[in-house]
Order: C-alpha cells, then sequence, then structure tokens
C-alpha cells in the first residue's frame, strides 16, 4: 500500500488550469519527481502536498487517511527545502537550527557531523543573511536531514550548489530512502540513485 498517494490533484489560478487529475502513489524508499517547464506548477504541486494551499479537487491520502483528517501528524511527518532556505538573516546558522529544533524533532546531538559534511562548520556563528548562496543551500540540506521525517520535499535542490554541493543532495537523499524515508521533488536535473523512482510530467 502506497503511504503517500494522490487522486485527481487539480489546481486552477484564475483563468489557468495549472494541473488537472494528477494522480501518484508513493512507497517507502521510492522517490518521486515532479517534471515540466517553468510555470507548469511544480512548486504549486509541492506547495499542495505541504498543505500550504488547496487543491480544486481530488484528495491527498497519507497512510491510506485523507490528509485533511490528520493535517497535524502528517505535517510533523514531512519537512520541505523549498528555494528560499526560510531561515532569519540576523539569526547565526546554528542559532536558526536551534530554533527550528524547538518547533520540530531535530537531531541536534549530530548538527556538528552534518555541517562538517555539508562544508558549513566553520561559519556556524555568522549570522545567516551573510552566507552565500550555496552555503545558504548546504544549511537548508543539513536541517533537512537532521529533521526526523519521513517524507523530504524538495523544490529544485541543487540550485546555487556546485558540483560537490549536488552530490552532497544525491548522496543525502540516497541514505534518506536507504533507511525507509520518502521523497518528492521538483527537479529539472536528470540523475540516477539506487532507489525506485516515479515521475509525474506537468504541462
Amino acid at each position: 500500500m502506497a503511504e503517500l498517494s494522490g487522486h485527481g490533484l487539480t489546481v486552477i489560478r484564475g483563468d489557468r488550469c495549472l494541473f488537472e487529475g494528477v494522480d501518484f502513489a508513493l512507497k517507502t524508499g521510492e522517490l518521486l519527481i515532479v517534471e515540466g517547464p517553468n510555470g507548469s506548477g511544480k512548486t504549486t504541486m509541492l506547495r499542495a502536498i505541504a498543505g500550504l494551499i488547496d487543491t480544486d479537487e481530488g484528495t491527498l491520502r497519507w497512510n491510506d487517511t485523507n490528509v485533511k483528517r490528520i493535517r497535524q501528524s502528517f505535517h510533523g511527518d514531512l519537512v520541505w527545502m523549498a528555494h528560499r532556505p526560510g531561515f532569519k538573516g540576523d539569526l547565526t546558522l546554528m542559532e536558526n537550527l536551534r530554533f527550528e529544533a524547538g518547533l520540530r524533532k531535530m537531531d541536534m546531538s549530530a548538527a556538528e557531523r552534518h555541517l562538517t559534511r555539508l562544508g558549513v562548520a566553520a561559519v556556524t556563528g555568522i549570522p545567516f543573511r551573510a552566507l552565500s548562496a550555496g552555503q545558504q543551500r548546504r544549511v537548508a540540506l543539513a536541517r533537512l536531514i537532521m529533521a526526523q521525517a519521513r517524507l523530504w520535499l524538495m523544490d529544485e535542490p541543487f540550485t546555487n550548489l556546485d558540483t560537490a554541493g549536488q552530490n552532497l543532495v544525491l548522496e543525502a537523499l540516497q541514505e534518506h530512502l536507504h533507511e525507509g524515508g520518502m521523497c518528492v521533488m521538483a527537479t529539472h536535473r536528470q540523475f540516477e540513485l539506487d532507489a525506485p523512482m516515479h515521475r509525474i510530467r506537468l504541462q
């Protein structure tokens, strides 16, 4: 049985239908890639899954239960890596992560190890706004890894990352899936993983 599934998902904005009748099913250890040109609704699809917007039609189910009935527990099971990191610019990297840890389950005991692996351990005391775009993306990836969430939502996670940073994203994702996690990713980038991968294309 699919842990996460969408049935007939439709979103209309004004007189334009971004996507219509989208179906998908995702099981433990699987990746769903949302493809399509700019403006096709990829980010909107992720926002709908995250519950930030309502779909005009269709249902989203988590463990075979309508997400609308279990919104709070579903949100506790997901973490989102969006275009914007969503951190507070005046706080340091570590202050931001500690703030996040007050809102959700996060493995702060492993923070130093993850930040070292991601190449940002040397900038933990710097205000977040002073970090480069690539460093900010690496911190967002650290939050994703440290969050104890089964479902990852990743919106163009390779943006502003060099080749080494992009490889870190793939390594982290591979580990997450092998450990029984799931992921929905909107991306233009082509890549291979040792995990079941599904695709939906928006027009």
